[in-house]
C-alpha cells in the first residue's frame, strides 16, 4: 500500500474552494460584497505569485464562520456544494483516485484551504482522509482562529508528519499530486512527485529536474 496524498484546489477540482467560498458569499450578500471582494481577489493573486502571508489570510477568510451560526453556515455549506463545486470536479481527477482506489493505496487530501470548506468536498471525491486547515471552535461557534499549524508550504509537512504518528503507514514510496509551486516543500520530500496542471513556476521547476506533469482537464 503507498500513501497517496493530493492537492485539492486546482489539482482534484478545476478551481480554488477557498475563493470560489469568498465569491459565494459575496453573491449572497452575506459579506461586505465590495471589501470583501476585493481583498478575496488579493489574497488569492498573493498565493499565486508565492506572497502570501498565510495568518492575514486566515484571518480574513474566517471571520465570517465566526459572524455566523453554525447552523446557517452549515446550510451555505451545502448549497455551496451544489452549485459551486460540483460544476468544477474532474471526471479525470475521479479516475486517477478510482485508479489508485483499485491498487490498493491509501488517499489523503491535504489542503491550506480550511476544514470547514473542504470537508465535504473531500468525502464526495471519496478518499480516505483530509489534513485542512483547522478553524478553532468553541461552545458558541467559530471563534475566527485556527487549531495547530496552517497546512501550507512547510506547514504540510509538519501537519503530515503529526498525522502519520497516528497511522500505519509511511512517506517512503509516497505520491504527491499538486498544481502549485507553494507545494515545492513537500513535492521535494515525497519519492513521487507529480505536477497536476502546474502553474508556471511549478512546470518550469518540474522541466528542470525531470518531474512529470500531467493535466486532468478534459479540454487539454
Amino acid at each position: 500500500m503507498a500513501l497517496v496524498i493530493f492537492d485539492l484546489d486546482n489539482t482534484l477540482i478545476a478551481g480554488d474552494s477557498d475563493h470560489a467560498w469568498g465569491e459565494f458569499l459575496v453573491e449572497r450578500k452575506i459579506v461586505d460584497a465590495e471589501y470583501y471582494q476585493a481583498k478575496n481577489d488579493q489574497f488569492f493573486q498573493d498565493y499565486q505569485s508565492g506572497k502570501l502571508k498565510i495568518e492575514e489570510y486566515l484571518a480574513f477568510a474566517l471571520e465570517p464562520l465566526a459572524n455566523n451560526a453554525v447552523e446557517d453556515l452549515l446550510s451555505w455549506r451545502d448549497i455551496f456544494l451544489e452549485e459551486k463545486i460540483f460544476p468544477i470536479m474532474l471526471p479525470k481527477a475521479k479516475a486517477l483516485i478510482s485508479k489508485h482506489r483499485e491498487q490498493g493505496d491509501y488517499l489523503l487530501i491535504i489542503t491550506a484551504t480550511n476544514h470547514f470548506v473542504t470537508e465535504l468536498i473531500a468525502k464526495s471525491l471519496g478518499v480516505d482522509d483530509l489534513i485542512a486547515t483547522i478553524p478553532e471552535q468553541n461552545n458558541q461557534g467559530f471563534t475566527g482562529n485556527i487549531t495547530g499549524t496552517p497546512s501550507f508550504k512547510e506547514g504540510k509537512i509538519t501537519r503530515l508528519n503529526t498525522w502519520l504518528e497516528n497511522q500505519d503507514l509511511s512517506i517512503d514510496g509516497a505520491y504527491f499530486y499538486s498544481d502549485s509551486h507553494n507545494d515545492l516543500p513537500l513535492l521535494k520530500l515525497v519519492d513521487h512527485p507529480i505536477a497536476v496542471d502546474p502553474d508556471d513556476t511549478l512546470r518550469a521547476y518540474c522541466e528542470k529536474n525531470n518531474w512529470p506533469i500531467q493535466t486532468l482537464r478534459d479540454d487539454q
